[in-house]
């Protein structure tokens, strides 16, 4: 029992989540903002520029609204980086880690992922700003919007690893019968999957809570100081996350030489499928109102998860 608190509270803390999932959400954020530079001719900051931002805003005063709700204000941002680093000790790396104990299952994840958004929206609201409530509804809209074709998603995934609903079942599924990428059944799920990054990470057309030129940032506008680090360290293990899952969910493979050679493939196909769901994303897309972007979601990417739900039920 004491060596499993010791294993859960070191994945947490240190690897994959912790320190490792803060490090290099961190770096992929700064390879996002390098590609999307380079697909528009620009030179674009530096791959540290994350860290440096962080490091800068650690650095400046903390400002709290007379009018804001102090206690939310300060909890918001640590309960959605405490959410997202929970999220990235549960996601397996696939020859590398098999997530906490007992708690890699879809549905704890799937509880689990909110938290993030969950912040967001309450750090919206409890600011008083008129555009932290803008900002707060937008964030609750899309929200409820994409958590349907991840919902879906899942459960096609867990149907077609014959009913497991643990992410280790499902890695360990495809392992022995090839990756769900590869099959032709799944192939619309993981479309779907590559939606929902672009919509949870509001990037593209999806960029609609913080949209800078109608809300002004929405609802971290008033945040400033550490405060305003968390919210971007957790915006930045958010995308460790749902990269780490998605090559869970499509892409897992177990290659000889260790634990060290399979965690540095995972982050080369999390590098990859980062570029292809948000970077490529938000370079070549502009931004949809808020009831465009809930009816899309309903349309095209929930289509395609109950396609691959369907076709799985009927044909597995």
């Amino acid at each position: 029992m004491l060596e499993g608190y010791i294993s859960a509270g070191t994945a947490m803390l240190i690897f994959p989540g912790g320190i490792f999932a803060l490090i290099t959400g961190l770096l992929l954020k700064g390879a996002d903002r390098k590609t999307v530079a380079r697909l528009q001719r620009r030179v674009g900051p530096p791959l540290l520029q994350p860290i440096y931002d962080i490091v800068k805003l650690c650095t400046k005063e903390t400002l709290i609204p007379q009018t804001a709700n102090s206690a939310t204000f300060l909890l918001a941002p640590i309960l959605g980086l405490a959410g997202a680093m929970t999220c990235a000790a549960i996601v397996p790396i696939s020859g590398a880690w098999s997530g906490i104990p007992g708690a890699s299952d879809i549905f704890v994840l799937l509880y689990l992922l909110a938290l993030p958004a969950i912040a967001f929206m309450l750090g919206g609201s409890a600011s008083s700003s008129p555009y932290g409530a803008l900002g707060f509804s937008r964030e609750m809209i899309i929200m409820f919007a994409y958590e349907i074709p991840l919902l879906v998603t899942l459960l096609a995934t867990a149907l077609r690893a014959g009913g497991d609903f643990s992410l280790n079942g499902i890695i360990n599924y495809q392992l022995s019968h090839g990756p769900f990428i590869l099959d032709p059944l799944m192939l619309p799920a993981f479309l779907a999957y590559l939606v929902f990054i672009s919509g949870t990470m509001g990037v593209g057309l999806f960029d609609i809570p913080e949209a800078e030129t109608e809300v002004i940032e929405g609802p971290i506008l008033e945040y400033s100081g550490p405060l305003l680090a968390l919210f971007n360290l957790m915006s930045a293990v958010k995308l460790f996350v749902v990269l780490s899952l998605g090559v869970a969910l499509f892409l897992p493979s177990s290659l000889p030489g260790g634990a060290a050679v399979n965690v540095v493939f995972h982050l080369l196909k999390c590098l990859v499928l980062m570029i292809v769901s948000v970077s490529l994303f938000r370079a070549s897309t502009g931004r949809l109102r808020v009831e465009q972007g809930f009816i899309f979601f309903l349309k095209y990417p929930s289509s395609l998860a109950y396609l691959s739900l369907g076709l799985v039920y009927f044909l597995n």
